[in-house]
């Protein structure tokens, strides 16, 4: 029998004990302060690694973060060069990481082609197929998002005053690398890009020592470009990026100071908005990657040298705080126990999903258009919940507060 407690605290916000559209402090990167390094995540965990220490040594070691346990645990080495201002991603349940440069000194540096697959489950790497970009010699500064099982590498820059605007998609079912088409807003380095749905996001960066504000809008299926809205803050390299529950978020960089602003983008509006800043210091070239709704952001340079501080952001959206269409839809009964019926004839709700407190999915359900869905719950735990309306793209329409007995 399920038990809930009859404990019911007013404040919204309360249910959710980190406050939306908050920063939280969390356990310092074990590997000790760097910048320059790369992050992915895989299920309930983030990666980070590589990357330049505070006496300009590059490194190749990897760390896994359980954001559960708030504890870094090292794992195997990137079998690579050690290497700064490479790329990473994950697709499929593998983490993948390729370029960058050897050194702290370009000059001094070899530039790196080669790609790495990480598995979790062995906790080993595999060579795969070399990055061709900028005609197969290696790339630094470059960006890297994921896009329907496909990896995409932007940009970056291969010399002194060479930069470059090649994209490459990288698809592990064939461990194959394809030119696409070449990022419109020209050459490019210190990039920032994410991804939402079937499309991918990139924009600022420098091109020589000019920094831009423009962002364009990938699609894979048409392989085209289009501008969207440029952000609203000053031009800017060196930021880090994330994406949470259909929203992308750029995240402090350089625009010749160093910064702390986070900035969201919603694709169905094409329209920015500012979050809390950063609850750390002003920061560049730091990491970030998303574990159960929440992002993990550190790392990275300030006015005081280089960072291993750590800060988790808790969003406003999935707890259904800010920007809620006016969609209608009733539940009840509620409270229930084991089943409850949603009832609306909104057309745009293509289904209904039930988060936890702190923003972990934890049952999705399509609609199938009827008017009356009834859904099961006897498999959630009793306890306060938010039940949310999403539309085809899985965009938050709307959310209700739900109690589970």
């Amino acid at each position: 029998m399920k038990i809930i407690s009859l404990l019911i605290v007013t404040l919204p916000f309360c249910l959710f004990g980190q406050a939306p559209n908050s920063w939280l402090k969390k356990n310092d990167f074990a590997g000790l302060k760097r910048e320059r390094a790369v992050a992915f995540s895989i299920g309930d965990f983030g990666y980070v690694g590589t990357g330049v220490d505070t006496v300009e040594i590059v490194h190749n070691d990897f760390w896994k973060y359980d954001p559960i346990l708030d504890v870094w645990t090292q794992i195997a080495n990137l079998p690579g060069s050690a290497r700064r201002d490479a790329v990473a991603f994950a697709i499929g349940g593998k983490g993948y990481v390729g370029t960058g440069i050897d050194n702290d000194e370009s000059a001094l540096g070899i530039k790196l082609n080669d790609f790495w697959e990480y598995n979790p489950i062995t906790n080993s790497w595999l060579q795969v197929a070399n990055y061709p970009g900028g005609s197969g010699t290696g790339m630094y500064f470059a960006t890297a998002f994921t896009v329907d099982s496909k990896g995409y590498v932007c940009g970056g820059k291969s010399a002194p005053s060479f930069y470059s605007s090649q994209m490459w998609e990288y698809k592990p079912s064939i461990n194959q690398w394809t030119q696409r088409a070449s990022f419109p807003g020209g050459v490019r380095y210190q990039l920032a890009s994410f991804s939402i749905g079937y499309y991918g996001y990139v924009g600022l960066g420098a091109s020589e020592d000019v920094y831009k504000k423009d962002f364009w809008k990938y699609n894979a299926g048409t392989n085209q470009w289009t501008q969207i809205t440029d952000l609203p803050a000053s031009e800017r390299g060196a930021c880090c990026t994330f994406t949470i529950s259909e929203r992308g978020f750029v995240c402090m960089g350089s625009d010749g100071g160093i910064l702390d602003d986070l900035w969201e983008y919603n694709p169905n509006t094409n329209d920015w908005v500012s979050k809390a800043p950063y609850g750390g210091s002003e920061r560049k070239n730091a990491i970030a990657f998303v574990v159960n709704g929440k992002a993990y952001v550190g790392t990275g340079k300030g006015y005081s040298g280089k960072k291993d501080g750590m800060e988790e952001y808790t969003p406003g959206l999935i707890l259904g705080t800010e920007e809620l269409v006016d969609v209608n839809f009733n539940v009840f009964p509620n409270p229930s126990h084991n089943t409850f019926q949603i009832v609306s004839t909104n057309e745009s709700i293509n289904s209904f999903a039930i988060y936890s407190t702190d923003g972990k999915l934890l049952k999705h359900v399509a609609r199938n258009f009827e008017e009356v869905l009834n859904f099961d719950h006897s498999d959630i735990n009793a306890g306060v919940y938010m039940l949310v309306a999403l539309d085809k793209s899985k965009a938050i329409l709307k959310t209700q507060q739900i109690i589970l007995l």
